[in-house]
């Protein structure tokens, strides 16, 4: 396979930080090179350097052995590059026709566009490559792994040869990335080349060619899967030896501090989400929620958090009743909240680091006094995590809309942890995250566990449920169809459970 793309000796500073440091790196024609890293390790910037939303401070950028520059997005679809953003850019209140051709439109006659021509080519591209799609769909009213057919339509649309997707599996259920990994084997044996930006080691190894490991802004190698193993890219990605499995001591369960009886929560259509589940959470104990996402597992937190109300049921806290209770009433009763979406429902992104860790606690002193926040006592306690959390920041000031999803997350368990709690809700706590990040998230939920702490943990990740929990409910079309004890159950038993394959039952 010729080498169809070349970076050679990619350098890009920030202010304070050296993001990409003198990176070489090559993609051939026909290949998935995957490109591996811990978050902020550099990966994105790169990629932002090739498809000309950054302007690299040094170095060159080949195709085809023709030196190119690149100085917008338009630059490089002109040279046959496409990228597809982890957060996706469409329009949702566009169709897909008006998302795909936007910027590109197809016109007829009197300066009308040509929705019907761009809708088949759209079908014709569906169709080469398994893609299938309405185009006359809105963006709003589509499931999350069809938004991402979408993105890839729109770069085909324009006739990219070169496909970068950055964390592509990261919001998908297991069934759409299947999808995702067919049309990806599509798309290089019709001759298209890929880079494939990712965290997760075992897609790696199944799915790729060749795997680029990045540390610190650095290339620290080129590897195959047939040369590496999970603990080889993770200790290349990190730096050290990481502990894939989480060592964990028996849980010794207490009383019940969240109780759960008969709950019934609509979703955003008003159609029942959650259909009479009843549980409970005791102390020192992880209870996981396991389940394909969209079985009601969305809708059930937001009701335990006070983020929307249930029609029906009881939820109790400590013995209180909090069914109607607000977010405020949930954190005073000491429990805390690791969101499913993180930037939508527990950071506010454009603030700086320091104001993010008090968003629940502004009003209380230390931090203020009467309607007076207290700077100086904000500033202390904004340190004093970003050190003892190994948050990933140049201070305490910056916007943390430039930190990685990675330290994204770290500042709200950092935040969440920082103050007495009984009870934590952590809704997929580390999707997109890296493997370094996901040890560290892991060893603090079983650390808050082992402290007495009842922990409600709600995951799409089957590794992780099993990992972590000591009593796992399955969720299937919004009912609790088993409970199951970890430590006696298979994956095959909660994977037949989650595809809705067995008679309910309840076993712990």
């Amino acid at each position: 396979m010729g080498v169809i793309l070349e970076l050679h000796g990619i350098t890009k500073r920030f202010p304070g930080v050296l993001a990409n440091d003198q990176i070489d790196l090559d993609l051939r024609e026909g290949e998935i090179h995957a490109l591996l890293g811990e978050n902020g390790a550099g990966k994105t910037t790169l990629m932002n350097i090739l498809y000309g939303l950054y302007k690299p401070d040094e170095g060159e950028i080949r195709v085809n052995g023709e030196k190119i520059d690149i100085h917008s997005p338009r630059d490089a679809i002109a040279c046959g590059i496409g990228m597809v953003h982890q957060h996706f850019m469409l329009v949702p209140v566009f169709t897909v026709v008006d998302n795909v051709m936007l910027g590109d439109e197809y016109v007829r006659g009197g300066g009308f566009l040509d929705r019907r021509k761009a809708a088949n080519r759209i079908l014709e591209i569906s169709q080469q490559y398994n893609l299938q799609v309405d185009p006359f769909a809105y963006i709003k009213d589509l499931p999350v792994g069809l938004q991402q057919r979408v993105e890839i339509i729109k770069l085909l649309f324009r006739e990219a040869n070169i496909l970068i997707l950055d964390e592509p599996t990261a919001v998908l259920t297991p069934q759409e990335v299947d999808e995702l990994f067919k049309i990806m084997k599509s798309l290089v044996a019709s001759g298209k080349s890929i880079i494939f930006i990712t965290h997760k080691l075992r897609e790696v190894l199944e799915f790729s060619d060749r795997i680029t490991v990045i540390r610190n802004g650095k290339v620290v190698g080129t590897t195959t899967p047939q040369e590496a193993d999970q603990n080889k890219l993770a200790a290349m990605m990190v730096g050290r030896p990481i502990e894939l499995a989480i060592e964990k001591k028996p849980a010794e369960p207490k009383e019940a501090i969240l109780e759960v009886r008969n709950l019934k929560v609509l979703d955003a259509r008003k159609l029942i989400a959650v259909n009479g589940v009843s549980f409970e959470v005791r102390a020192g104990e992880v209870l996981g929620i396991a389940g394909v996402q969209g079985n009601g597992q969305t809708e059930l937190v937001r009701a335990l958090t006070g983020m929307q109300h249930a029609v029906e049921g009881q939820i109790r806290i400590l013995g209180k009743d909090m069914t109607l209770a607000s977010p405020k009433a949930f954190f005073e009763m000491g429990a805390a909240h690791i969101p499913e979406d993180r930037q939508k429902d527990g950071l506010v992104l454009t603030y700086p680091v320091k104001d993010n860790f008090i968003l629940n606690t502004f009003y209380k002193p230390p931090y203020a006094r009467g309607i007076v926040l207290q700077q100086p006592e904000i500033i202390a306690h904004a340190e004093e995590l970003v050190e003892k959390f190994d948050i990933r920041t140049p201070n305490i000031f910056t916007t943390l809309s430039s930190l990685s999803g990675g330290n994204q997350q770290k500042v709200i368990v950092a935040r969440e942890f920082s103050r007495p709690i009984r009870l934590l809700i952590a809704s997929q706590p580390t999707r997109g995250l890296d493997v370094g990040s996901i040890e560290y998230i892991h060893n603090r939920l079983i650390e808050k566990r082992d402290e007495g702490c009842a922990v409600l943990l709600v995951s799409t990740e089957l590794d992780e449920i099993m990992q972590l929990s000591d009593r796992i409910a399955v969720m299937y079309r919004g009912r609790i169809v088993a409970t199951l004890n970890a430590a006696e159950t298979t994956k095959e038993e909660i994977g037949l459970y989650m595809a809705g394959l067995h008679p309910e039952r309840v076993s712990a």
